[in-house]
């Protein structure tokens, strides 16, 4: 299997990454992205440790990119991605299981993708065969989002298709949100907003790797090269994922690479016949799960830090904490107790309970980090301005005088602090609060998830037979 070092020495090809105007020569060595890409190499390594026979080929492959089949795959698939997510505490939202997920599934229903079939079924085996790092990009740009690209001023706003050819297309236009993207091997392209049929020339999904020629990516902020030290920065300076909006200036891609191709309802079928939003998104949740557990520790601690740990109201705000986290980690694992197979043997982690948490994520986010804001206090306010405050002689015995806590020196308390201003207060925390909001869709969306997988019809019936059972002259 692919190892750490290997897909860093990968990382230095042709792409053409955007960033303060210029274009970064090598990503594995730059301050941007180094981060980053380093602790994506440590999930390779780590990956060797739940390799599996690909049911295709026999090469040992990563158990993250290949279709669970029995209840024991999916229990084993949640305990990979959750190994992944424990070495991030959930801050890496796009590691390289999310999107693996999506093509596992889609390989399992090569039929929801009609005579490109073959093409997803070879490409989920390239993907596991090399253990590659995929991103994608399936957003339009906010030109508008009363219409459609159809109805937008210019042509090929939206990455569309500009050219056919005997071996393949020709695409032109921009696509985001690539997170990862300046980071990965290549990009899964597609759309999961609904189009109408004046939008065909856009209803495209196919993959390519980051080095294709005329494929750009624009990079937003970075926060990494900011961090002025892993002490000050210790989230922003290990896991500051870059999101990129893609463009394509007349890209070829081989018909081999293509899945969905002039298909309004082919996107669709693509996402929720092959079961690939529900797999992905169990993987979402996953990590989600994992995130929330280490802030729920880290308001524990600076609440004992604090010495208000046994105080009424703290106890009730973390056991709020406590209540939210459960309520993750329960739907993640009740997707997976009521799971079954499909028609094709996909073992799919159960609807209701996955989309009903989801549906939920916009609120839950926000209200743990308004705890541990709670929690906190002006404590992250009161932190010196870095580190070197800690190795001078001259700042250092103010600190030690009083910075501290019973039974917690300056150095631990201002560490343990800092970590929660870059958890809840930093550029690299508002991108984080931003991102969570909006992980799943729109609220609307995500709860539109929620009310489709319900079973109402249960619920109703249950409450028609009860109304049956008395009338105006009951008693």
């Amino acid at each position: 299997m692919r190892t750490g070092s290997d897909y860093l020495a990968a990382l230095t090809d042709d792409r053409r990454i955007h960033l303060d105007g210029s274009v970064v020569a090598d990503v594995a060595d730059h301050p941007a992205f180094a981060p980053i890409a380093g602790t994506i190499a440590e999930l390779f390594d780590l990956a060797a440790g739940f390799g599996v026979p690909d049911p295709e080929t026999g090469l040992a492959v990563n158990r993250l990119f290949v279709p669970p089949r029995s209840r024991e795959d999916l229990t084993a698939f949640r305990e990979a991605a959750t190994t992944w997510a424990r070495h991030t505490h959930g801050w890496v939202g796009r590691s390289p299981d999310h999107v693996g997920a999506f093509l596992a599934a889609f390989s399992a229903h090569p039929e929801a993708f009609g005579e490109y079939a073959e093409n997803v079924v070879a490409y989920r085996r390239k993907v596991a065969a090399e253990s590659l790092y995929v991103s994608y990009a399936i957003i339009p740009p906010q030109v508008s989002r009363a219409t459609t690209a159809s109805g937008w001023d210019g042509e090929f706003v939206q990455v569309g298709v500009k050219e056919e050819r005997a071996d393949g297309i020709v695409v032109r236009g921009a696509q985001m949100l690539a997170t990862g993207g300046a980071v990965a091997d290549e990009i899964l392209v597609s759309c999961i907003k609904p189009l109408t049929e004046e939008d065909a020339d856009f209803a495209i999904s196919f993959a390519v790797p980051v080095a294709t020629p005329g494929l750009r990516l624009h990079c937003r902020r970075p926060y990494a090269p900011a961090a002025t030290s892993a002490f000050d920065y210790p989230l922003t300076s290990r896991y500051d994922e870059t999101d990129a909006l893609v463009v394509f200036d007349d890209v070829f891609v081989p018909w081999d690479r293509v899945f969905v191709y002039r298909d309004v309802a082919g996107l669709r079928r693509q996402f929720f016949d092959t079961g690939a939003h529900v797999l992905g998104n169990w993987q979402a949740q996953i990590r989600f799960s994992v995130k929330l557990r280490f802030l729920a520790g880290l308001a524990r601690k600076v609440a004992a830090v604090n010495g208000v740990d046994r105080f009424p109201g703290v106890v009730e705000k973390l056991g709020e904490l406590a209540s939210l986290v459960s309520l993750v980690e329960s739907a993640v694992l009740a997707a997976e107790y009521t799971a079954a197979p499909d028609d094709r043997g996909l073992w799919r982690p159960a609807a209701q309970p996955l989309y009903g948490v989801m549906g939920l994520q916009a609120e839950v986010y926000p209200r743990v980090l308004g705890v541990l804001r709670e929690l906190v206090g002006g404590g992250v306010l009161q932190v010196p301005s870095s580190v070197h405050d800690l190795t001078s002689p001259e700042t250092r015995v103010d600190l030690d005088r009083y910075v501290f806590s019973p039974g917690t020196p300056a150095p631990d308390r201002i560490k343990l602090f800092k970590l929660a201003w870059d958890a809840t207060g930093s550029e690299f925390a508002g991108r984080h609060h931003q991102y969570e909001l909006f992980y799943a869709g729109a609220p609307f969306v995500a709860k539109g998830h929620a009310f489709r997988n319900f079973d109402f019809d249960t619920a109703l019936a249950e409450v028609d037979t009860f109304l049956t059972g008395y009338d105006t002259e009951s008693r």
